[in-house]
Formats: structure tokens, C-alpha cells, sequence
């Protein structure tokens, strides 16, 4: 095939995508060859875009084109309450699904000293330093129900302690429509331990 070369450069290019296998490559290679080339350009065009202009915002370290990301700008959201998460993806979860109105701190990770991420790879210090400033009045500890995740909410929540935050856990336990006969043993455990009155 004239231009293989190139074809299956395209596909291992995009194996690089969370999810997307060989399989799956080939397939969305093979549509924008053959049925969407001008969805290809535009998608390259934005995709080269937002590689070169999205960055960190200086606050929260959230992706955004300016300094400042919409939330840390906005003088109406709550400044006292900061919610910890792990990636920038969970900022927009958040945000989409709650009506939470305080900021945000991404850690960009969570602890794990057996794959070397430890405090300084997260930027605990910096948020230690937002903590120290007295302006936190609480966090709220968004960090995925993993064990990781647990650790790290736990370290950054005695952290607070330290300067006598008042530091919270989003809830787990049985998702909205679930049913007990499917829920693993580990979710049921942490649904009994964080019940509350009715």
C-alpha cells in the first residue's frame, strides 16, 4: 500500500489516546481518511492550538489559556472552601455536576511511593503554603476512593489539621440506582461506615 509508512504512523499516533487500542486507532484512522478529512484538519488545527495555549492556572493549577483559570477569576465564588482533587478532568466533573461554589487545588496525581509520587511531585507544599495563609476555612478532599486516593486525602486532610482547618470527605458508598446484590464488598463497607441519620 502506497503511504503505509505514514498510515501506520497515524495509527500508533493515536494509541496514545486513554482507551484507544490498535483496533480502535485504525478504525478512527481509517474515517478520517476516507469519509471526514475536514474533520481531521479542524481536529489537528484545534488539537495544535490547545497544545500551545493551555497551560496551568497559577492558583488552582487547573488547564486554562490565561493566568487565572474562569473559576479562580470569579470574585463570586467561595474563596474559604477548596475542594482537593486529583486531575483537572475531576474540576470539570465537579463543576458540571454540583452546585459546588468555592475553588479548587488539582493535584495532578496522588500519592504512590512504590511508583515514586510523593508529596513534592503533587505540590502539597504549595497547597500547605494556601493552607498557612489563613484564608482556608475548609477543604473539602475529593481524591478517587482508591487506595491511594484514601492515603493522599488523608495525609493533606492533617495537613489541615495542622492549621486547624476544618477538613471533609465526599461520601462513597451505593451509587444512585444501584443495587446491593451488585455492589462489591468494599464499596457496602464504606456505604455502613459513612451512614447518617435518615
Amino acid at each position: 500500500m502506497q503511504n503505509a509508512g505514514l498510515l501506520k504512523e497515524l495509527i500508533q499516533s493515536l494509541c496514545c489516546l486513554p482507551g484507544v487500542g490498535p483496533k480502535s486507532a485504525q478504525r478512527m484512522a481509517f474515517h478520517l481518511l476516507q469519509r471526514n478529512r475536514e474533520g481531521g484538519r479542524q481536529l489537528s488545527r484545534i488539537l495544535l492550538q490547545a497544545l500551545d495555549n493551555i497551560g496551568y492556572c497559577r492558583d488552582c493549577r487547573t488547564l486554562t489559556e490565561t493566568e487565572l483559570c474562569e473559576v479562580c477569576a470569579n470574585q463570586l465564588r467561595e474563596s474559604d472552601v477548596l475542594c482537593v482533587v486529583e486531575s483537572a478532568a475531576d474540576v470539570w466533573i465537579i463543576d458540571q455536576a454540583t452546585s459546588f461554589k468555592g475553588k479548587y487545588f488539582v493535584l495532578h496525581g496522588r500519592l504512590s511511593p512504590l511508583d515514586g509520587i510523593g508529596p513534592d511531585q503533587l505540590g502539597i507544599d504549595v497547597l500547605e503554603q494556601r493552607l498557612a495563609s489563613g484564608s482556608i476555612k475548609e477543604i473539602i478532599l475529593a481524591t478517587n476512593s482508591t487506595i491511594e486516593g484514601q492515603a493522599t486525602a488523608h495525609f493533606i486532610g492533617e495537613i489541615a489539621g495542622k492549621f486547624n482547618i476544618r477538613a471533609t470527605r465526599i461520601a462513597h458508598g451505593v451509587p444512585m440506582g444501584g443495587e446491593l446484590e451488585f455492589i462489591d464488598s468494599g464499596t457496602l463497607v464504606h456505604a455502613f461506615n459513612g451512614r447518617h441519620e435518615f
